[in-house]
């Protein structure tokens, strides 16, 4: 078996910086996304940023010692934010979004995903279906989508989008797109919807509900 050594990130960039043009800019691949239908920008003036050099190293993220990260501190008064919660795991409500929904789920131990115990996991899979069926029962819901960035924080938080029904131009992955400039939901509808996903979970894998009302 020949064995091909992986490829360095240098030889990588070099290749995408051999087809930039004089200002270091990549055309837009008007074949791909912005060939959609559903693309949110018009195609006039659409330029790409100028390709940046390669960074030295990769910034550290929030928490990556687990004594500074927020699993660490003193567990605070639920906020009307508390979606769900196990032994193990919790789900948060985002209260900053123009979708129906957004949720994360984290492990309450410190972990990102490359590291996370093979027992953690296989919980995970279950609590991933279980969460993504109850935002899909959220009545403007029409699709879950899910998402894992990781390059903020350093423990583990995976996203629900709960994608407006009957809003064809929000399918897809320009939603959050869309999202960024939709007007905010105010937060006790989030919180209604936000309840349909916990009785399901709970019904579904057991745990407790959070509050899901703002303290007076």
């Amino acid at each position: 078996m020949t064995h091909v050594t992986p490829e360095s990130i240098e030889d990588y960039y070099a290749r995408i910086l051999a087809a930039t043009d004089g200002e270091r800019r990549l055309p837009v691949a008007v074949e791909e996304m912005p060939g959609w239908d559903i693309y949110p920008y018009e195609l006039e003036s659409l330029r790409l940023k100028p390709l940046h050099p390669l960074a030295d190293a990769d910034p550290p993220r929030r928490g990556e010692s687990a004594a500074d990260c927020w699993c660490a501190r003193p567990a605070r008064p639920d906020d009307g934010t508390t979606v769900w919660r196990s032994e193990r795991w919790v789900v948060h409500l985002t209260s900053d979004t123009g979708l129906p929904i957004g949720l994360t789920l984290s492990p309450l131990e410190h972990h990102d995903l490359p590291d996370l115990p093979g027992d953690l996991a296989a919980e995970m899979g279950v609590f991933v279906a279980a969460i993504s069926a109850g935002v899909e029962r959220v009545p403007s819901v029409g699709r879950v989508q899910l998402a894992k960035y990781g390059d903020g924080g350093a423990h583990l938080h995976l996203f629900f989008f709960g994608r407006p029904t009957r809003i064809l131009q929000f399918r897809g992955s320009p939603l959050i797109d869309w999202e960024e400039n939709l007007p905010r939901v105010p937060l006790a509808v989030l919180q209604a919807n936000a309840r349909v996903v916990a009785d399901h979970l709970v019904d579904a894998v057991g745990g407790e509900a959070g509050v899901l009302s703002t303290p007076s």
